[in-house]
């Protein structure tokens, strides 16, 4: 493993507003850039009260400016929701901003209901052009061609990092057939997780992007003092979690010892998607960051965690950073 990494949904927890995720998330960008995170990065969800990320570029933007040196970016863009020369001119911009600091994760989902996609779309034809849209976006930041007709300025030249997000093997064909590095999104949907890395690794093509395969995998994370103190903090992710999926998405709920508002097959259903991840104490932590770094050998973690509390959170990516230094280190050596 090279690098650890972490991603923000710039959660609006109960009784804050969207002003306050944002200025916390900037809060844990400085702190995160000063434990040693190598990236920080962002996620594309619409019409959902407890994230506050929607307007993705532009909070990566905001994040960027509070912070100096560590990789700010996106995990991802919803690329459907955009037209290929919007997101290059967006990243492009940033990429002139904040040279070689910004990263550009891409997704195929909608981030979102389907009603609020067909809000979202350029059209809603049932196509799937998004092999398509990933290659013209590559042509838009690759090196400026005085003869096309279409140019993204900002934008050409900037050689902005495209990767590949996914929850499936599709993502993994796609990233190795264009030689590009890949995200897999475990932290919430694990299921696939060993046959994608292992399609990825086995079928990927060196492009004039990557030379060999270079995969991420999400873990969660839900930090603290005691295993028993990080078990309450991480209801209000189950709760949120639940309620998403029983249509009532909301605001990031308080920690509740008390889950029994959930139904026993949704509750078992919940901690299923969330089960790449490590809950619990240091000790616990190291543990189980350990061994998922050595059943998946991924070349990168990407720490994510909803906690309620701003202070608690801090102390949680604080806890992974100080586990994760160590076996980078020790990966080094």
């Amino acid at each position: 493993m090279h690098h650890y990494s972490l991603l923000d949904l710039a959660p609006v927890a109960e009784g804050q507003t969207a002003a306050q995720a944002l200025a916390n998330s900037a809060d844990l960008a400085r702190h995160a850039e000063g434990w040693g995170y190598h990236r920080y990065w962002l996620a594309e969800h619409h019409n959902m009260p407890g994230i506050a990320s929607a307007a993705t570029a532009v909070v990566i933007s905001h994040v960027a400016a509070a912070t100096k040196t560590i990789r700010v970016g996106a995990g991802g863009i919803m690329l459907p929701n955009h037209a290929p020369l919007v997101i290059a001119e967006q990243f492009g911009t940033l990429a002139t901003l904040f040279p070689g600091r910004i990263d550009l994760g891409l997704g195929r989902a909608p981030g979102t209901d389907m009603a609020t996609a067909r809000a979202l779309r350029r059209h809603m034809d049932q196509t799937d052009s998004f092999p398509q849209d990933v290659t013209e976006l590559l042509n838009y930041l690759d090196e400026d061609d005085p003869a096309a007709r279409v140019r993204a300025h900002p934008g050409a030249g900037t050689h902005v990092p495209v990767w590949i997000l996914g929850s499936s093997l599709y993502g993994a064909q796609l990233a190795a057939y264009l030689g590009l590095p890949y995200a897999f999104a475990s932290h919430f949907a694990p299921a696939m997780l060993s046959d994608a890395l292992a399609t990825y690794r086995a079928t990927f093509r060196p492009s004039q992007w990557l030379a060999r395969p270079y995969a991420m995998i999400g873990v969660g994370l839900c930090a603290a003092e005691t295993d028993d103190a990080a078990r309450l903090l991480r209801t209000s992710q189950q709760l949120a979690f639940a309620r998403l999926r029983m249509g009532r998405p909301g605001k990031l709920p308080a920690p509740q010892p008390d889950l029994s508002e959930i139904p026993a097959a949704m509750l078992a259903e919940v901690d299923h998607a969330l089960s790449c991840s490590a809950t619990g104490s240091p000790a616990t932590v190291e543990a189980r960051l350990k061994a998922i770094i050595a059943e998946h050998r991924p070349d990168e973690v990407m720490l994510t965690g909803m906690i309620h509390d701003h202070g608690a959170r801090l102390r949680s990516f604080a806890i992974g950073a100080e586990v994760l230094s160590g076996l980078v280190t020790k990966a080094a050596a």
